[in-house]
């Protein structure tokens, strides 16, 4: 079996799967940090992309797939989020208009152009720039592929980000959610609100009539996964308060706990960022330290950068 340039085994290619006449979701193995799912929504005369990939290689690639399917060039580029597995790839789709949250914006710009800095393994991020959104919405925004409708909507509140929004296809019945799910890997609310997703799962995505969701990352699935990760969020929140009435840290808390059927799951390391974002929902932390909880992520992980393979 071949290796990656860091000593992992190679991943499998990724998967083309059309959800629905002309919706497609693409699939990047193994969905662990900084190795996303986008999709794409084919018109008569254009191409809807939902977020772009990590590093220009991936990206380069994801396009070459779109254009597999369609000659009809990008026109409109939606990016559910601000996290850089989902924008990075923004300034590879030419002149297609990039649509997002207006915070989306404004943490892109915040946060910059992606580099090494010590909590991945090295990443070749290869000729990416900073595109962040240039049209922008509070609330939510119709888009059409031809003459059906594209439903970008922000979930409210804090979630995954201060920044996540769903792309809803009501004919075809396709939910394409962003990082508010993850099929097969750790949840990461350390931008987030661990509360404010559990809410924004239960009484924003679940009343969704979809047949398909596509989740940030993991296989296409149905209803049934958002129970699953509701269920892990309420570990965390009941797990931190242990923590907090035991006087323990965040990274304590995390070392003392069995993460038990979550276990399996990819980056379990997540668990400590997610206990410092608990912390601070439950009133026990005002506010996060963002370098502060990677780096305990980091020392959860035996003092070695996390695992990436992007």
């Amino acid at each position: 079996m071949s290796t990656s340039s860091h000593g992992h085994p190679e991943l499998g290619p990724p998967e083309l799967i059309e959800v629905a006449d002309g919706v497609f979701a693409y699939v990047q193995p193994d969905g662990s940090w900084y190795i996303n799912n986008t999709g794409f929504v084919v018109g008569p005369s254009s191409v809807i992309s939902i977020d772009a990939c990590s590093t220009e290689r991936r990206t380069r690639a994801y396009l070459d797939r779109i254009a597999s399917v369609s000659r009809a060039p990008v026109g409109m580029l939606i990016n559910t989020h601000h996290h850089g597995d989902h924008t990075y790839g923004n300034s590879l789709f030419g002149a297609a208009t990039i649509i997002a949250q207006e915070k989306c914006r404004e943490e892109m710009i915040a946060f910059g152009i992606p580099g090494n800095i010590g909590i991945w393994e090295p990443v070749d991020w290869g000729n990416v720039t900073l595109a962040p959104p240039t049209l922008t919405f509070a609330d939510r925004v119709r888009l059409w592929s031809g003459d059906r409708p594209v439903e970008v909507s922000y979930v409210g509140q804090a979630a995954h980000t201060s920044n996540d929004s769903l792309v809803w296809l009501p004919e075809q019945a396709v939910l394409f959610c962003g990082d508010l799910l993850f099929n097969g890997g750790t949840p990461f609310l350390l931008m987030g609100s661990v509360r404010g997703a559990i809410d924004v799962l239960t009484n924003v995505v679940a009343p969704v009539p979809a047949r398909v969701i596509v989740p940030g990352h993991g296989a296409p699935c149905d209803h049934t996964l958002i129970d699953t990760v509701v269920g892990y969020l309420e570990f965390v929140l009941a797990t931190a308060q242990k923590g907090i009435d035991a006087g323990l840290s965040p990274l304590e808390t995390a070392r003392e706990t069995g993460l038990g059927e979550y276990d399996g799951w990819l980056d379990r390391e997540r668990i400590v960022g997610n206990l410092h974002r608990a912390y601070a929902d439950l009133g026990a932390a005002e506010g996060v330290d963002i370098v502060a909880a990677l780096t305990d992520m980091v020392a959860f992980n035996g003092g070695q950068p996390l695992s990436c393979y992007a």
